[in-house]
């Protein structure tokens, strides 16, 4: 208010309350919400709601991150003591869809300790209550969420966490909210990766139902699919049938030129590929590149349709309107109203949900 109608007492006495009526705005009601949670300390700032500057590139460590770090280090106490619930980070706006982006304040390192499971799986379930009350149509679960397989022994594994989202389905049968981890386009962003020329690929990592859709799905091509150990040959052949496995195969050499990974594939397994090897990974989190010979592709990620509005953060360490496929198979389920769950051992129909996205205007994104 004018100082002067404070002084001499001329000012309205509606006025605050008029101010913070107008401040005031009911909650808005997300037709798709995305689930996430910070990767490392310093991720926070990443975010739209932390510092709009590094926000708006891909994710990558700065040295000046350094000199905040006794910040960094008080606010992950914080969030790690008193983080109770999730956030919201980003509103966007796709044709008739509002979306949201929340996140949970758990670090990735947490979900490999085994006493932060009820944790986690509290404040995940939480996320899906809350989006179901408000009438959220579809939540997707991203990053680890919905992990697939640990990479570490004794530690806790997607599967144990909640299998990709089925636990809550389970508990909560009334839900009118549609959980979705996205793996049949996690599927589909690989497969149409794969140049057409390509007659052998090498799957290797820790194997997950994307790695057994994605043998299935290559074997049923004509393609040859080679893996490295035993254990995870025979695991593979029983799960993609006697039919289809003839042309699944246990490697015997690394010269192989198409690897498809996941989480799990190590440094040494790096280092024996051929040069000139492409890695393409159908993980969550991208392979540690050592490979100044080789190529490596992005994790799963779509170009997203210029109509996307309020696009003003990268999504971790991918490039500004490019979208993870997890993230985006949530809103294409959403723009179609398909009222389904995608968690558990449940895959949504591959071609039809390619098919969907590139309708609606995501596009593939090139290698870097």
């Amino acid at each position: 208010m004018p100082i002067y109608d404070y002084i001499y007492s001329t000012m309205d006495k509606s006025t605050d309350t008029l101010y913070e009526t107008s401040l005031r705005r009911p909650d808005e009601s997300p037709d798709v919400v995305h689930l996430t949670h910070l990767t490392t300390p310093e991720s926070i700032y990443h975010l739209r709601v932390g510092l709009a500057a590094l926000a708006s590139w891909p994710y990558t460590s700065k040295w000046y991150l350094w000199v905040m770090w006794p910040w960094t280090f008080w606010s992950m106490m914080v969030t790690w003591i008193y983080g109770r619930t999730s956030f919201v980070v980003e509103r966007n706006v796709l044709g008739h869809l509002k979306l949201q982006t929340w996140a949970i304040p758990k670090y990735n390192i947490q979900y490999f300790m085994h006493w932060q499971r009820e944790s986690i799986n509290n404040l995940i379930e939480d996320a899906i209550l809350e989006a179901d009350e408000r009438g959220t149509k579809v939540l997707s679960l991203g990053l680890m969420n919905q992990a697939s397989l640990a990479i570490y022994p004794d530690m806790i594994t997607g599967e144990e966490l909640n299998k990709s989202g089925e636990l809550y389905v389970r508990r909560h049968p009334e839900l009118k909210v549609k959980v979705v981890d996205g793996s049949s386009l996690a599927v589909a962003v690989v497969l149409n990766t794969i140049s057409k020329q390509t007659t052998q690929v090498l799957l290797a990592g820790t194997f997950s139902k994307v790695a057994s859709s994605l043998a299935l799905a290559l074997c049923q091509r004509g393609i040859q699919v080679f893996v490295l150990y035993e254990d995870d040959y025979k695991k593979l052949k029983a799960s993609i049938g006697t039919g289809a496995a003839s042309n699944l195969a246990l490697a015997k050499t690394y010269a192989i030129k198409t690897w498809l990974v996941e989480d799990g594939f190590n440094e040494g397994e790096q280092l024996k590929a051929s040069k000139g090897t492409l890695f393409i990974p159908f993980s969550q989190f991208p392979p540690k590149r050592m490979r100044s010979d080789c190529l490596y592709y992005d994790t799963p990620a779509m170009v997203t349709p210029k109509s996307l509005e309020n696009v003003d953060s990268c999504e971790n360490w991918l490039p500004r309107r490019v979208m993870s496929e997890w993230r985006i198979a949530g809103i294409v389920h959403g723009l179609e109203g398909w009222n389904v769950n995608e968690c558990g051992n449940m895959m949504f129909d591959i071609d039809r949900i390619w098919e969907a996205a590139l309708r609606h205007g995501f596009h593939p994104l090139k290698s870097t």
